[in-house]
């Protein structure tokens, strides 16, 4: 019986030692790489012994979704690592069940997510919570396709995300920009509007054709911060919007917002579904959207969408005749995504490996070509035949000159900015509030996660 009792003493105590064993073998790897004293032969070797990578990303692109099953996976398998792709239909998602593992005292090596395809207030919450891996992006071989040196002025998306330093935690994987499309069928070139007010003078010609994604849907997020751009009392479009809440203050960002929230609050009766007095009709998401495009009962659709037009004609969720135009002029935000690495990332050589993938030239262009992503590594790093290749990749523009939408480019607003606008649109606008802007503001600030 003592030999037994002993036994089974042992055995959980032999356990833990191994966890401890297996928790400092994850700090020395991290330690290692992030000094740069392991080679990267030494990182694929770690990673094909863990043997497997889990990657949390939106699966609501049926093209991106498939993507990831055809090249990603067999890319992986030839570096000896099983990929897991998890399909979330909210980076939110992800960053919770980040942050509840570390609360509960899942640490370096004991989590659940390896990487996860972030930017804005997701990056910004694992930032402030000391959640990421740290500063690894400048140390993959790939890092040579990027743009780092402050000096540039092209850099700034890969040095900040929503104005927030990266400081080599997230890697750029994908850039974007806020591209509205309108259908020719219906709207011509003249009557095309390419200001908010020009906007609100076609509705009142034309009730009812057109709308926008709902708040907090990142989609609808950044056609309300266009707004807020655009109504800026001081004249100075984004510019205002650039520093942290902390700097600018609560009543200051409720007298910078209060114009373009009045502008959508009045614009409402003229929108999709409020004919009659009945409330707007916001689509809760872009497949919405694009139906109600598709179909006619709207006019224009906002989103995302560099490559829009021609990957939704391909795909058949646009009309025919959809073309994309500039709006609002000046105002288009543009920005990048990102791949970062959670702390307590499980397997984090192979989450190094899957990046560096990710970024080659190689994926850049499949991605391109298969789903229409727009490249997130810099192209004039790129010898003259490898930018050819990647820009043959792209589906092109529709309506539209890469100038003028370079010309018309703005920045997101600053991350600490996001939550704060976001409340303020569905208190002030979705919920009808009586309250003043400033009150709003200075409620939604006071409820802010610490």
């Amino acid at each position: 019986m003592r030999r037994a009792a002993l036994g089974l003493v042992a055995a959980p105590a032999l356990a833990f030692a191994a966890a401890a064993s297996a928790g400092e073998a994850e700090h020395e790897f991290r330690a290692d790489f992030l000094d740069g004293t392991l080679q990267w032969s030494e990182v694929e070797q770690r990673a094909r012994e863990e043997g497997s990578v889990n990657f949390y990303f939106w699966g609501g692109d049926d093209s991106l979704n498939v993507w990831m099953d055809r090249v990603v996976t067999p890319a992986l398998d030839q570096e000896g690592i099983s990929f897991n792709p998890v399909r979330i239909t909210g980076t939110k998602d992800a960053v919770d069940l980040v942050l509840a593992e570390l609360n509960a005292g899942k640490r370096i090596g004991a989590g659940s997510v390896d990487v996860v395809w972030v930017n804005g207030e997701n990056f910004a919450a694992l930032k402030r919570q000391d959640a990421l891996f740290g500063p690894f992006a400048q140390l993959l071989p790939n890092a040579e396709n990027l743009e780092w040196s402050s000096d540039d002025p092209r850099s700034v998306l890969n040095l900040r995300d929503f104005g927030v330093e990266t400081l080599g935690q997230e890697m750029p994987w994908s850039s974007e920009q806020y591209v509205c499309a309108v259908n020719r069928a219906r709207v011509d070139e003249a009557g095309t509007p390419s200001t908010f007010a020009a906007l609100r003078a076609y509705l009142e010609e034309n009730p009812g054709k057109f709308t926008y994604v709902k708040p907090p849907h990142y989609i609808g997020n950044t056609f309300v911060q266009e707004a807020i751009y655009a109504h800026n009392p001081d004249g100075t479009g984004a510019e205002a919007f650039q520093a942290p809440l902390e700097e600018i203050g609560a009543s200051e960002l409720a007298r910078l917002i209060g114009p373009g929230l009045e502008y959508l609050k009045n614009l409402e009766p003229l929108l999709l579904g409020a004919e009659g007095g009945a409330g707007p009709h916001y689509p809760e998401d872009i497949a919405a959207l694009e139906g109600f495009f598709l179909n006619g009962q709207i006019d224009f659709a906002c989103k995302f969408g560099l490559y829009g037009v021609a990957t939704g004609l391909a795909k058949g969720t646009y009309p025919e005749k959809a073309e994309a135009f500039i709006f609002p002029e000046g105002y288009m935000i543009k920005n990048k995504s990102y791949l970062a690495i959670p702390a307590n990332a499980p397997n984090p050589a192979a989450a190094l490996v899957l990046i560096n993938y990710m970024t080659s030239l190689e994926a850049q262009i499949s991605k391109l070509e298969h789903v229409g992503l727009p490249a997130g590594i810099d192209p004039w790093l790129l010898a003259p035949q490898e930018r050819r290749v990647l820009e043959e990749a792209a589906p092109g523009h529709i309506g539209v000159e890469q100038a003028e939408l370079d010309e018309n480019a703005a920045p997101d607003a600053n991350a600490t900015l996001v939550d704060v606008i976001e409340a303020a649109w569905l208190e002030y606008i979705e919920r009808d509030s009586s309250r003043t802007i400033a009150d709003i503001v200075a409620e939604a600030v006071e409820n802010l996660p610490r």
